[in-house]
């Protein structure tokens, strides 16, 4: 998909309506064809660990809509074609690089490259965020297929020393949810 080469112009026409709403706007971008472009627009709580409901993202979908017509019939990176307007949440493909993007993801396992060293990426679940750094309990695979995973002793690391960290879809556990005590433990 194509983006927008003015993504800013649209940025700043539709960050005011999420704003407003209490969310983050993540991005906004024009793709698809001539004659069949999508305005994608991607949306996130400020801060906390909780997600968007369907809810919140028809209310974002009612103040970008209205920003959007209230802009007139030019707009940029779209001129006057018509357009199909989609909202929607980062979800868990979205790597962590931003201090904001670690601290949503509280409770989460994530893996992240280390800079400046050679080996595998660590594997860890974020336990705490802040604007410096964050701090990973290593979690490592048990020895043979079905043994529970290895936990280590939680460890600090300066944002500046992580490659984006890609969260670990786990079917099994609370992720965000997760109470303080969980964080330790591996099931």
């Amino acid at each position: 998909m194509d983006t927008s080469p003015d993504a800013t112009g649209l940025h700043e026409l539709v960050a005011p309506a999420v704003n407003a709403l209490g969310l983050h706007l993540e991005s906004a971008t024009v793709g698809g064809e001539p004659e069949q472009r999508v305005l994608t627009v991607v949306v996130d709580r400020a801060e906390g660990t909780a997600g968007l409901d369907l809810d919140e993202l028809a209310e974002a979908t009612r103040a970008v809509s209205a920003a959007l017509d209230a802009a007139g019939e030019e707009l940029p990176g779209l001129g006057t074609e018509p357009y199909q307007l989609e909202i929607s949440t980062p979800g868990v493909s979205r790597p962590l690089t931003e201090p904001r993007h670690w601290r949503r993801n509280v409770g989460r396992l994530v893996t992240v490259g280390l800079l400046g060293e050679a080996g595998p990426a660590l594997t860890g679940r974020i336990q705490a965020a802040d604007e410096a750094g964050v701090v990973l309990i290593p979690v490592r695979p048990g020895a043979k297929k079905g043994m529970p995973a290895k936990v280590g002793e939680p460890e600090r690391h300066d944002y500046d020393r992580l490659g984006p960290a890609q969260v670990q879809v786990e079917l099994t556990r609370g992720g965000a949810g997760a109470a303080t005590g969980e964080l330790n433990t591996e099931v």
